[in-house]
């Protein structure tokens, strides 16, 4: 993976809030809803995720900075204190295995004993013992056995605010390809994350990692979210503004009819509790701001009846604006 400052973008003394809006933006630009026909949109917002989950956390990025963990979150070898060395290669697993040399004890007597207590109690007994080395000293062989290997796999999924509300289940594609059915859990938020226990990565002699899903909620065409109320736009005729009536009003559940007064300017915005988002001990607020929509063309009438009317009750709503 590529170096995360690279990704998002950002130079390495980029403040937080820099580094959160940097991370936006491409999120926004690069998210897979928005790409449908990319087929590389869910690979690029994934890799996006994972450079903001580095650089937007503090202590991560002070890790990566000082080199003691890669691009992708995994810790790197840093070596051992003292003498001795090591020198590193691959198994047929793709492990690495490092051997050891201990220094200056001669022909693998008590040096020798005390280097191999040392790293068991370090690992565990993850030696794979001693042999002669060529020097005369012994040299043992460790498998890191996957260290700090991580197996989970990152994933960005958009539902919508209905779905959000009520749950259900959607198909998402992760950046190997692979097709999954996801179980959306009610009342799920955005930027929670949903978790696939073994359905991740695989490695040899390791279980297999998880899948992380990323919640996004879509954009809604009527409603604007405000933590749990919910606000809309409601048009109205002329008539209706100035007679008043019953409006019929969409909410997330079944539709519910306001009362609008008479004589009922636009910008007037009403509440109807109850009718928002769940949350802990009921539900939010709908809020509903009065839309005034004049008839499309023109209407030879309406002129008439608005001209007539100007000049036998003329007012100035805007005198206080100076």
């Amino acid at each position: 993976m590529r170096d995360p400052y690279e990704v998002l973008g950002v130079p390495r003394g980029a403040g937080a809030a820099a580094i959160k809006s940097a991370y936006r933006k491409l999120a926004k630009k690069h998210h897979p809803d928005s790409n449908k026909n990319d087929p590389k949109a869910a690979e690029r917002f994934a890799e996006i995720n994972t450079a903001n989950e580095i650089l937007g956390d503090e202590d991560k990025r002070k890790q990566f900075d000082r080199g003691e963990i890669d691009a992708e979150g995994k810790p790197r070898f840093q070596g051992f204190p003292g003498g001795g060395g090591a020198r590193g290669r691959a198994d047929p697993g793709g492990f690495e295995n490092y051997t050891f040399r201990s220094g200056g004890g001669g022909g693998g007597g008590a040096g020798a004993g005390a280097f191999e207590d040392i790293l068991n109690s370090m690992f565990g007994g993850g030696m794979r013992g001693a042999r002669p080395g060529a020097g005369g000293g012994a040299q043992f062989e460790f498998d890191t056995g996957g260290i700090g290997l991580d197996l989970d796999v990152n994933a960005a999924m958009s539902v919508s605010l209905e779905e959000s509300v009520q749950g259900g289940e959607k198909r998402v594609r992760l950046p190997s390809g692979k097709e999954l059915n996801v179980k959306i859990p009610v009342g799920v938020t955005e930027g929670q994350q949903i978790r696939l226990r073994g359905q991740g990565e695989n490695a040899p002699g390791h279980p297999p990692g998880d899948v992380l899903i990323t919640i996004s909620i879509a954009p809604h065409p009527h409603f604007k979210v405000e933590g749990a109320d919910l606000r809309i736009d409601l048009p109205v005729t002329l008539y209706e503004a100035v007679l008043g009536g019953k409006v019929r009003v969409p909410t997330l559940g079944n539709a519910v009819e306001l009362s609008v007064p008479k004589n009922t300017s636009s910008g007037r915005t009403f509440r109807l509790k109850g009718k928002g988002l769940p949350k802990a001990g009921g539900a939010g607020d709908l809020f509903v701001t009065i839309r005034i929509m004049l008839p499309d063309g023109n209407d030879a009438e309406l002129e008439a009846l608005m001209e007539k009317w100007r000049d036998l009750h003329p007012y100035n709503p805007r005198s206080g604006l100076g």
